[in-house]
């Protein structure tokens, strides 16, 4: 009877839990439903701005290194490059098309947007440098915390710092990306995007008319709905994936680079938040328990992975620019880890000095962040203008 009673017991609980994983996959569906609705909903806000916004779009993006700033700043106020990316997406979009020119002028070029996905790349690794203040009354700890969250901000400047010459001189990554663009719509992976549309255009064009066709407010809406949309898959897939996952880190996933490496990329897939999965393994290093050196793979796999939710939002909008500025991110990463995977003694061997500062002042983490993040992109927005 005590046998019965307890298998009963367990397949109630058993129960329990497949019912809680299937509400929230439920509840994933309709988040992302809401995340394709924000992107549809902000093209057609921008539509009704008018050309004045355009233009003002246009010509503080037109010079590279202010793009870049504005990059690295926005994505380090909203603390996700996932946001920044999706709006950049939907900047692109808008205008790209033959009826989306806004009294013929397009709100953010292709290649004014390049600079701006390099600086959302750098400006989500704040995350990190903010988590492993947790550590800061504890010394040695708090020295290997910092180092591995300034790793992953080293590997993204490293890379910005070769790549955006290249860009700009040879254009490697944007003829890449419209390279592999041009296969991908060849192979007709275009065609499932229609679908998209037609489950939030109504629902769009609904909510801009109870606006009365202002574009400030359905944008602002649309914003809402970005943020909320992406905060709360961020929660929900987390707590779906990460939770089964961190013990799993410590046992076997950091023996090999290549593992490493490739569940970098599928965690940072599932989850779309570099930030998440890149400042889970801070606490871990701070600890000990893994080195800085095992987790640069792991790094490098979530700066691949974080893309997906570019091409998302890309696939959402139908143009073909859009897709191509997915694949420019996309790229970016690979050519980044390209470089600096053979050469990782030169970010780690950066990380490791700043990290030493701060056993002569606890300060120099909050100072790097107001310095790196605020005051030189705003100081440099400011003055090229």
């Amino acid at each position: 009877m005590t046998d019965t009673s307890n298998l009963k017991s367990d397949y109630s609980v058993d129960q329990h839990g497949w019912q809680v994983i299937v509400a929230k996959i439920f509840l994933l569906l309709g988040l992302l439903y809401l995340f394709i609705l924000s992107i549809t909903l902000l093209g057609g806000a921008f539509k009704h701005m008018g050309k004045g916004f355009a233009e003002a779009i246009f010509q503080s993006t037109s010079n590279p290194v202010i793009a870049l700033m504005i990059g690295v700043m926005t994505t380090a106020i909203v603390q996700s490059s996932s946001t920044t990316t999706s709006i950049i997406v939907g900047l692109v979009a808008v205008g790209s098309g033959p009826d989306g020119l806004i009294d013929g002028t397009q709100i953010l070029t292709f290649e004014a947007a390049i600079p701006m996905i390099m600086g959302a790349n750098i400006g989500t690794s704040v995350t990190n440098i903010l988590v492993s203040l947790g550590h800061i009354t504890r010394g040695e700890e708090f020295r290997r915390a910092f180092t591995g969250s300034m790793l992953h901000d080293f590997f993204n400047v490293c890379a910005v710092s070769v790549l955006l010459p290249l860009e700009i001189y040879f254009g490697i990554i944007s003829k890449s990306a419209k390279y592999l663009e041009s296969m991908f719509t060849g192979f007709g992976g275009m065609t499932f995007i229609s679908p998209l549309k037609m489950i939030t255009k109504p629902i769009s064009n609904g909510i801009i008319s109870m606006t009365g066709d202002s574009g400030v407010i359905s944008a602002a809406i649309a914003m809402a709905f970005l943020f909320l949309a992406l905060f709360y898959i961020v929660k929900v897939l987390k707590s779906l994936v990460l939770s089964k996952v961190e013990k799993f880190f410590q046992r076997y996933i950091f023996r090999t680079p290549v593992l490493s490496f490739v569940l970098g990329i599928i965690l940072t897939a599932f989850v779309q938040s570099s930030s998440i999965t890149t400042s889970l393994v801070v606490p871990l290093i701070g600890a000990g328990v893994i080195s800085i050196v095992q987790v640069y793979p792991y790094l490098l796999g979530a700066n691949v992975g974080t893309t997906i939710t570019a091409f998302l939002a890309s696939f959402v909008t139908g143009s073909h620019v859009a897709i191509a500025l997915a694949f420019s991110h996309l790229m970016f990463n690979v050519f980044g880890i390209a470089i600096f995977w053979p050469l990782k003694a030169i970010p780690i061997w950066m990380a490791e000095k700043l990290s030493y500062l701060t056993q002569k002042s606890k300060f120099v983490p909050i100072l790097y962040v107001v310095i790196v993040f605020f005051i030189i992109p705003g100081s440099i927005i400011y003055f090229y203008r």
